[in-house]
């Protein structure tokens, strides 16, 4: 693969950066360069900015709203917004949902449901995760009971990544419980307004709401909701899985907190020098550019596999792993260089405010979550069992 651009790829490069001068507002790029968390009315503004370029979906086909972008340009775009500190793309409609409505959802699905997910009137949620089903999924035991012409939903999800804010969760149920396990899930769309569904919020260690519970009591669903063949739904949740799990690996964040740090780095006192002179902060430094550098291989070949049609199980994998460990050790670095600067958040109740440069005040809680990049998603330990059955057939 030639991973030099060719010069249509620098022009669609410099065609990106004009637009992120032009349409990025910089009340959005502030809030990210400074790792605070945009609230949902700035994410679905940064959306509607997209959208209206004809730019949120990269990755669908042209006809479902795609941009028909090629891999190269689909990295130039990602690198660019995320080096421009925007916002990310909330990718459970964009980037898990509606890859699984375009290869096995009806007509009547994409086409209900595609527009929506584009021109924000739904806002998607992931219902996996359960309590004692994290990284061994297929133990979950949401059941949905088929009941005529609707599913009778109960059960209960865990650490659902923004569910107070959506209107539709995407679910894994359990239609039945004779053979494999994986054998008896089905994929199930729900409307969050469905009478016996309780959402409560899960208070992270920097007070932040980011993730929650969502508890099913008798929830009717019909039957038009379930995605592809009753009882398929495994083969349906691991196709979703490998875009997940490229997403977290979130190769353009860490080329822009590896930048944001070799900048402070250069600016930071240590022993009479910079930070940057010190030999084992600098030695970290390296290693972490180098694994860095491979991972951007890694990507785009993935991302070439994805774009021809195939699912990659071990490459998204690899890709899952290493770059998670790389964004733990960035934001560990900074943490480093923050020193006494760093706090997990500012005490409201003494209306106590951050001292020191303003990078350092958010870089402990940053730390902080990002030690559960490794774990879901799939925890990085199956994503080996993974590699280790599909290249090494153990």
């Amino acid at each position: 693969m030639n991973l030099d651009f060719s010069p249509e790829e620098e022009a669609f490069r410099s065609e990106v950066r004009d637009f992120l001068r032009e349409s990025l507002p910089a009340s959005l790029s502030d809030k990210v360069r400074s790792s605070q968390q945009l609230d949902k009315q700035e994410m679905e503004h940064w959306h509607a900015i997209l959208n209206a370029r004809g730019w949120l979906a990269s990755h669908w086909p042209v006809e479902w709203g795609g941009t028909g972008w090629t891999v190269m340009q689909r990295f130039i775009f990602e690198t660019e917004t995320a080096m421009a500190h925007a916002p990310r793309i909330v990718h459970f409609g964009l980037s898990m949902l509606a890859p699984v409505l375009i290869k096995y959802g009806n007509e009547a699905q994409k086409k209900y449901y595609l527009p929506r997910i584009l021109d924000g009137s739904d806002w998607w949620c992931q219902g996996y995760s359960e309590p004692g089903a994290g990284s061994d999924l297929a133990s979950l035991k949401t059941r949905a009971v088929r009941d005529g012409d609707v599913y009778i939903v109960n059960g209960q999800k865990t650490w659902t990544t923004l569910a107070q804010h959506a209107n539709k969760i995407f679910c894994l149920v359990r239609t039945d419980s004779g053979g494999k396990k994986q054998e008896g899930i089905s994929f199930l769309l729900i409307d969050m307004q469905s009478p016996g569904i309780e959402v409560r919020p899960i208070k992270l260690l920097d007070g932040d709401h980011e993730v929650n519970e969502v508890f099913f009591t008798d929830v009717r669903v019909p039957v038009e909701n379930l995605v592809g063949e009753e009882h398929k739904g495994w083969t349906y949740a691991k196709y979703l899985l490998t875009y997940e799990r490229t997403n977290i690996a979130g190769v353009g964040l860490s080329m822009a907190a590896f930048e944001q740090l070799k900048a402070i780095a250069g600016l930071s006192p240590c022993d009479g020098g910079l930070l940057a002179d010190d030999a084992a902060f600098a030695a970290r430094m390296a290693r972490i550019e180098i694994d860095l550098e491979n991972m951007k291989t890694t990507n785009l070949r993935v991302l070439a596999a994805a774009g021809a049609g195939h699912a990659p199980t071990a490459q998204s994998s690899m890709l899952k792993i290493r770059g998670t460990e790389i964004r733990q050790g960035l934001s560990a670095l900074l943490r480093r260089a923050a020193g006494r600067y760093a706090q997990p958040f500012v005490n409201e109740a003494t209306n106590d405010t951050p001292v020191g440069p303003g990078w350092a005040g958010p870089a402990a809680a940053q730390y902080f979550n990002n030690r559960k990049l490794s774990i879901f998603g799939g925890s990085n330990e199956v994503q080996r069992e993974i590699i280790t059955k599909s290249i090494l057939e153990l």
